[in-house]
């Protein structure tokens, strides 16, 4: 099927706005986002938005589920996950057992078990886990919870951990969804980062999923990695396109290694420069648009027909820690070590390390390090700030329906903010409405940063509300969906 020919994909940015709007942000897959969550709100808070789960209105509708697998078998240089590197492999053994202590745990204060539309595994490397431990795991998965007939079913896999048979042992634990992680197929930048694997041994992989029923893979790439080169990338998006996945995440490489230990073994100085970056971010977009795919917002692609890109055109988007998704915006009951988990205005996270989840579960614990309550101001700026993430548009009248503003007077200071942008070309400001111009699509992460009050530069605008968290950003990093 030949793409639709929407204006979201005949405007390719240049290089100027590349350079002065492609800036690092939250991807807001959540708001307020993860660095704004604090120990005040802790395990007895959480238990307590499950028990309101099970008495309220939402109990009858479904909700999705998130595990997360901390384990690699060896590390890759890149890496921002939250992971345990080992070899040991009987050690995912006592994890699934703690899994299934912190499922009881959730399932005695819902009370029952609750429908699930969507289950995502993610890591860390899920496939980590052997055959009879993912077996295992998703038994645990039935008895505490109720997948719905038609549920989305995923995993991130690493194709350098599994062959033909476990994708037939996945298919028939009912997964019917696939990631896998590639990042990049040139040899010299796989070597580099620390993941070899070659174009032919994922192409075979895909080709098996495709002939095993898998319903949607999705592969993810990072531009801006060591040794990278605008022609080397331009190879590697031609490659995947040609592997024709029906849904591509892209993400660009932020250097920390002050935070996080494995990009201590990248050499700053193997880093293509900030103007090379930029070249291969520009060709990845008229690469993949020029293929067939539709560019959905922030760093995804799909094809055409794929559900996620009619749901684009349709205005049925939504996004949550899995990123975009045509599921409606609903709870989330994240399991495992640094898992965050959603439930009405709040938000959740467990504790990082393996001892402390370990050591919460042995006592009966849910295992929550943090937290966050959203306050007033937090759930008009989450409606806002999503609106424009999924649809592009920010109508004024479902807000002041459903929290009585007055959007005019409430967002005056922001509407103020966005007039560069109109200037340049990346929104328009209408009587009732801010909507975002096909070209301003590609920098939709700094269209919606203006309404976030804990990015409000100083002296502009109001002061956020008492006790509001200051800070810097949530870095663009990917890595994990859940974090």
């Amino acid at each position: 099927m030949s793409p639709d020919p929407t204006p979201w994909d005949r405007s390719i940015p240049d290089a100027d706005l590349l350079r002065r709007f492609d800036i690092a942000g939250p991807r807001y897959t959540s708001y307020p986002t993860a660095d704004r969550f604090h120990a005040g709100f802790d395990a007895e808070r959480h238990g307590e938005m499950l028990a309101l789960r099970a008495f309220g209105p939402a109990a009858a509708q479904p909700m999705s589920v998130y595990v997360h697998i901390p384990f690699c078998e060896s590390v890759c240089y890149y890496c921002a996950c939250n992971k345990v590197v080992t070899r040991h492999h009987e050690r995912a053994a006592a994890y699934v057992d703690a899994l299934e202590v912190e499922m009881s745990l959730v399932h005695r204060r819902l009370g029952a078990r609750a429908l699930v539309s969507q289950l995502h595994f993610g890591g860390g490397t899920p496939t980590f886990l052997s055959d009879r431990e993912l077996s295992m795991l998703m038994a645990l998965l039935h008895r505490h919870f109720r997948l719905a007939a038609d549920a989305e079913i995923s995993i991130e896999v690493d194709p350098r951990t599994i062959d033909f048979g476990r994708l037939r042992h996945l298919r028939g634990l009912g997964f019917n969804r696939l990631s896998f992680g590639v990042q990049d197929f040139d040899p010299g930048v796989q070597r580099a980062v620390h993941r070899e694997q070659s174009l032919e041994s994922v192409a075979a992989l895909i080709a098996a999923s495709r002939d095993q029923g898998f319903t949607s893979i999705n592969v993810d790439l990072i531009y801006g990695l060591p040794l990278q080169t605008p022609a080397s990338f331009a190879r590697t998006i031609e490659q995947v396109a040609t592997l024709r996945p029906d849904r591509i995440a892209l993400y660009g490489y932020a250097h920390l290694p002050h935070r996080f230990k494995p990009q201590r073994r990248i050499e700053a100085s193997a880093l293509p420069p900030p103007a090379d970056k930029l070249r291969m971010l520009s060709g990845a977009i008229a690469g993949f648009i020029a293929r067939g795919y539709s560019y959905i917002g922030m760093d995804h692609f799909a094809l055409a027909d794929d559900p996620l890109a009619v749901a684009k055109r349709e205005g049925r988007l939504h996004r949550n820690f899995q990123g975009y998704s045509t599921q409606p915006d609903c709870d989330l009951v994240a399991l495992g070590v640094s898992a965050i988990s959603k439930l009405g205005a709040s938000f959740a996270q467990n504790v990082k390390t393996l001892p402390e989840y370990y050591a919460a579960l042995r006592e009966g614990r849910l295992p929550v390090e943090r937290g966050l309550a959203l306050d007033q101001d937090d759930l008009v700026r989450r409606d806002a700030i999503m609106a424009l993430m999924c649809q592009g548009r920010l109508a004024f009248d479902p807000i002041e329906r459903s929290h009585g503003v007055v959007m005019a007077d409430y967002f005056a200071p922001e509407i103020e903010r966005l007039r560069h942008m109109e200037a340049d070309g990346l929104v328009t400001i209408e009587p009732r409405a801010v909507q975002v111009t096909p070209m301003g699509w590609f920098f939709v992460r700094a269209v919606a940063m203006v309404f976030d009050r804990y990015l409000r530069p100083s002296g502009a605008g109001a002061a956020a509300p008492q006790g509001a968290a200051g800070g810097a950003a949530d870095t663009p990093i990917r890595f994990s969906r859940i974090l």
